[in-house]
């Protein structure tokens, strides 16, 4: 869907609304694209969940283009959350996961996928070995799980990382901490149920500690019990009276029905009773008060230790908390049936505290009453009413009937995921994070899925025809990759996923390899080391091959032959020497020399890797030590270069058009000496290649050496003059 941007200052698209349906305005969500202006054309499409893709771009322009190389950026795809909560509103109580936090993310999770996938492979050798059905069936395989959750648990946000205060408000309600994400809730969800089997025997617990954490997440419109103490939180610095005040008893309850102990007993001592002056006309109403707060501090809780920071009797086993827990009803009960009710004056404060005995009883009307949610009132049923419940026993009923009472309104997918979660229903929890979460929390959690669950790895690893051939995990993998492909600074870590698909992912990690920009040399160089990583020798080598073309043809001559050596191109290397030849061919002279003389350099020493520019080394040590003979350095310069000499006449990589050239060269060297450089056999082999050489000429297609006429006859009177000089020699 095009649209042209309006001409309306830096806006894209103006929204001009009357101040009457201000009320009723859209939400405004800035787009950061980071395109310079001027944008000529937007794009939207819609991609997965409520994510909207916006692509800005600039206008074309080809002489702004060719200045800078075409490194100037011509556009950006943005993504854009439509979900409800996402605009204004949503930053009082979620952080919101921008793109360079979400990049970090993706950086730092890669070391635990590969770590992982490393171990699954080495125990898939053993549960061969071993007749095992599925790596799952290992011991140590959920340990591995439960550590690859934690070290990306740790990644996605600690909610304990911010330090403590210097001076603590002591009517502080709410501790001041982290601001949650929808994604590392969701990460927690999925470790609680699937991975964790030491939190088997304490799951609803753990799911309480859950709530207390992401609780101001569950929604943006009803009034959860964060929103309730927060409110209240904001109006308690002008309360003289806090007792008189139905929001605080209201906090209470809704505090003390999820299982918030600490919170309750702090509010509890906001009571006016408490206060000095007040403490002697209202002792059997402060006794009252500090008699429901010694009881909801030793609440029982069935866990195996409680942080410092949280309050309650800690019972490792089941026949501990029941014993416990029976006890601790009774004193409740006791109090409940006390007469020092009588004695209370305050009637909101006997009412108020006659509720919290009532919610701690497991009366169902007044825990309904104290949550706003279906899932603060499902936590207060197993905290209350069914204390007992071990794993999944009827849980997913349960949450039926609380969704029934409470409906609420899924703002970022949470609810909709824990919903899946208790029916036990995989295809219904990845569906859930596909639409909530995006391609990273969908590949990197299927591990947590298939952990200790034979269905959902069944599921995930079962090839699929209408998935052309491949599975699940492996479909999720590819599109996770691909979004990791689209970005420049994110398309290094996509090899590691698609190395772990086995059908077509080593297919797509080739085209990735093969399409990066090859104008750099970094660039190709981390290319190459990815190309070695995953064995891909041949795709390395074609990208030294088209690294090398591109650089040649743009006129860097020495690196393209650089990547033409490493990649061992012999056809190539040997079109180039037939360029070199081409030119040496046409002048001989020495400043034509010096002009690719510095190419040679470049190739390295290794000329077994340089294909035809073999002789062309071979050519720059003869040139090289003859004119040190010519200048009389050494005295065994001479014979060197004679040596050289031979060595280029009888090598047949040495093109017949240089034979005259060469021996042209020599002609100074050999009529110089008194006594004779070359012995009968060598003054022969020379004589035999200039015979072979006039021959030559005879025919239609041989190319001539632009040197002098007499050329021909000089090299002839220095060999015959030589040859003389050395059978004299022998003689």
């Amino acid at each position: 869907m095009p649209g042209m941007p309006a001409d309306s200052g830096s806006a894209i698209v103006p929204f001009s609304g009357e101040p009457k349906h201000a009320a009723s305005a859209p939400p405004v969500r800035p787009i950061r694209h980071g395109v310079p202006p001027p944008i000529s054309r937007v794009y939207i499409s819609w991609s997965s969940g409520n994510l909207l893709q916006v692509a800005c771009l600039r206008p074309p322009s080809p002489e702004e283009g060719a200045g800078r190389g075409g490194e100037e950026v011509g556009g950006r795809v943005v993504e854009v959350n439509l979900g409800v909560g996402a605009g204004n509103g949503s930053t009082e109580v979620e952080e919101e996961v921008d793109e360079a936090e979400m990049r970090r993310i993706e950086y730092g999770s890669v070391p635990a996928f590969a770590l992982l996938q490393s171990r699954k492979n080495a125990l898939a050798e053993a549960a061969a070995m071993q007749h095992m059905h599925s790596v799952s069936e290992h011991a140590e395989w959920w340990q591995y799980v439960l550590e690859y959750s934690k070290t990306i648990g740790n990644l996605l946000g600690n909610q304990d990382s911010l330090p403590a205060l210097m001076i603590e408000d002591p009517r502080a309600i709410l501790k001041v901490r982290e601001k949650p994400t929808s994604l590392k809730a969701a990460w927690e969800l999925l470790e609680i149920f699937y991975v964790d089997k030491e939190l088997h025997s304490w799951l609803l617990e753990r799911l309480v500690d859950w709530l207390a954490d992401y609780d101001s997440l569950l929604t943006k419109t009803d009034g959860t019990v964060y929103c309730k103490l927060n409110n209240f939180q904001k109006k308690l610095i002008n309360l003289q009276i806090v007792e008189n005040d139905d929001d605080y008893w209201n906090g209470l309850s809704a505090a003390l029905s999820v299982g918030w102990l600490d919170v309750v007993v702090n509010m509890l001592r906001f009571h006016g009773s408490y206060q000095l002056d007040q403490m002697d006309n209202r002792e059997t109403e402060n006794g009252l008060v500090e008699a429901v707060a010694v009881l909801v501090s030793t609440m029982p809780r069935m866990r195996p230790d409680l942080p410092k920071s949280k309050l309650g009797q800690c019972c490792k086993t089941r026949p501990d908390f029941i014993k416990a827990w029976e006890k601790w009803r009774g004193q409740v009960s006791k109090l409940e049936c006390s007469a020092f009710w009588i004695q209370c004056s305050h009637q909101k404060t006997r009412d108020g505290l006659k509720n919290l005995l009532h919610i701690m009883m497991g009366n169902i009307k007044d825990l309904t009453a104290a949550t706003s949610h279906w899932l603060e009132l499902f936590a207060s049923h197993f905290l209350y009413i069914r204390p007992f419940t071990v794993g999944f026993e009827g849980m997913h009923h349960l949450a039926q009937k609380c969704i029934q009472l409470k409906p609420s309104f899924d703002a970022n997918g949470l609810t909709g995921l824990l919903n899946g979660i208790l029916s036990e229903n995989p295809e219904v929890v990845l569906a859930e994070c596909t639409k909530k979460f995006g391609p990273w929390m969908v590949t990197h959690c299927m591990e947590l899925l298939a952990a200790d669950n034979d269905y959902a790895d069944i599921m995930l690893h079962e090839e699929r025809p209408n998935f052309g051939g491949i599975s699940i995990e492996e479909l999720h993998r590819l599109v996770y990759a691909q979004v990791l492909c689209s970005h420049s600074l994110t398309w290094q870590i996509a090899p590691t996923y698609l190395s772990s698909c086995l059908n077509q992912g080593l297919g797509l990690l080739e085209i990735l390899l093969l399409k990066q920009p090859i104008q750099d040399n970094r660039l190709v160089l981390k290319t190459l080391e990815l190309c070695r990583l995953y064995e891909l020798e041949n795709v390395g080598t074609n990208i030294m091959k088209i690294a090398g073309i591109y650089h040649w043809k743009h006129g860097r001559k020495g690196t393209g032959v650089y990547w033409f050596q490493q990649a061992h191109d012999k056809v190539r290397l040997d079109r180039i020497a037939q360029q070199l030849f081409e030119r040496i061919g046409k002048s001989v002279a020495d400043d034509n020399f010096k002009q690719w003389e510095g190419l040679l350099e470049l190739l390295g020493s290794d000329i077994g890797s340089a294909g035809g520019l073999e002789f062309l080394h071979r050519y720059r040590d003869f040139k090289r030590s003859l004119q040190q003979a010519l200048e009389g350095r050494t005295g065994e310069a001479a014979r060197q270069t004679v040596e050289f000499l031979i060595q280029l006449m009888r090598n047949p990589s040495t093109p017949q058009r240089f034979w005259l050239p060469l021996l042209h060269d020599s002609v100074k060297l050999l009529n110089c000496k008194p006594r004779p450089l070359l012995n009968v056999a060598e003054t022969t082999l020379l004589l035999n290649k200039l015979q072979e050489l006039s021959m030559a000429k005879l025919r239609p297609d041989f190319c001539s050496n632009h040197l002098p006429s007499h050329a021909l006859s000089s090299v002839r009177l220095a060999l015959g003059s030589n040859l003389a000089r050395a059978i004299l020699e022998e003689a």
